[in-house]
């Protein structure tokens, strides 16, 4: 985990979080946890991302830094939580405007 620290909600800026969403490996993590209830922790193994374990730490601390996440710490397992009250405090609508109509690999209608 980084050391910085994990951004407060009124912290939390438009532009780290848009650069965060991206990336389609972040945006697939996301749209993952956007889908699934309020509150779901999912292990950062869960997603399957097709990149290195560097990588995928790499993407996992963007995520967080930006605001769009939490990360989890149990020891020697790592979990992800999205911050979903937080981001739709300070933008909403943002998320689901992002996910609106787009389905797993297919891009949005032009």
């Amino acid at each position: 985990m980084s050391d910085k620290p994990l951004p407060t909600r009124d912290e939390i800026e438009i532009g780290p979080v848009l650069s965060a969403l991206s990336d389609p490996n972040r945006r697939q993590v996301v749209r993952d946890l956007f889908e699934e209830p309020e509150g779901t922790e999912r292990t950062c193994t869960s997603f399957n991302l097709p990149v290195t374990k560097a990588t995928s730490t790499h993407h996992f601390r963007v995520l967080r830094e930006a605001g769009l996440t939490y990360d989890l710490s149990y020891g020697n397992r790592r979990g992800v939580s999205l911050r979903r009250a937080d981001i739709e405090a300070r933008f909403p609508g943002l998320l689901a405007a992002v996910f609106a109509g787009v389905s797993t690999g297919e891009a949005p209608p032009s």
